[in-house]
């Protein structure tokens, strides 16, 4: 008879654990780097280290280079109403649609695995007017735009994509208007 509030307790604590399961981290299954081209506002982000003075008006500007690589140029307001931009590549991750790896390092580092980072297009608008790009380890996430601002629901609506997949939202720092 002691058994059986074992067997309760181990049969609640794993329903509660299958009750909080999340989806893993996927990329979309089709990205055209040739529509995905181009500039794209960052709405919101998880905090990174490397965008900490940005306090707006941020912008990601793609462009297709030769040899399938993809020049990155990032340029966002800082506190004191300057600028920063950094200048990046991205590579295509070969047989994974979605998936692409980026370095901001110098070229003469490319050669070492640890200057790429992973840059995974989870979730995309079918006309390429918006898109979630986060990591496989759920330490970054932005929402990004083609406009400088975005429509409440729609945002609201891409947060809960990405809390499904087991982002934590709660440090998004939201960097454009949501209205």
């Amino acid at each position: 008879m002691r058994l059986r509030p074992a067997l309760l307790a181990a049969a609640l604590l794993l329903a509660s654990l299958t009750a909080h399961a999340v989806e893993p981290v996927r990329s979309v299954p089709q990205l055209d780097m040739g529509r995905y081209a181009g500039q794209w506002h960052e709405i919101a982000h998880l905090p990174v280290s490397f965008q900490k003075k940005c306090v707006g008006d941020i912008t990601a500007t793609y462009a297709l280079r030769a040899g399938g690589r993809i020049s990155v140029h990032n340029v966002c307001r800082t506190g004191d109403g300057d600028h920063i931009a950094t200048e990046g590549v991205a590579r295509p991750v070969e047989g994974k649609p979605g998936q692409l790896q980026v370095r901001f390092a110098p070229d003469w580092l490319a050669w070492v695995p640890l200057v790429w980072a992973d840059y995974w297009v989870i979730a995309l608008d079918p006309d390429y007017q918006w898109a979630v790009v986060g990591d496989p380890d759920r330490k970054y996430l932005w929402i990004l735009s083609r406009s400088p601002r975005m429509d409440a629901a729609l945002f609201a609506s891409l947060k809960d994509k990405a809390e499904a997949m087991g982002y934590d939202l709660a440090p998004l720092k939201v960097m454009a208007p949501v209205d």
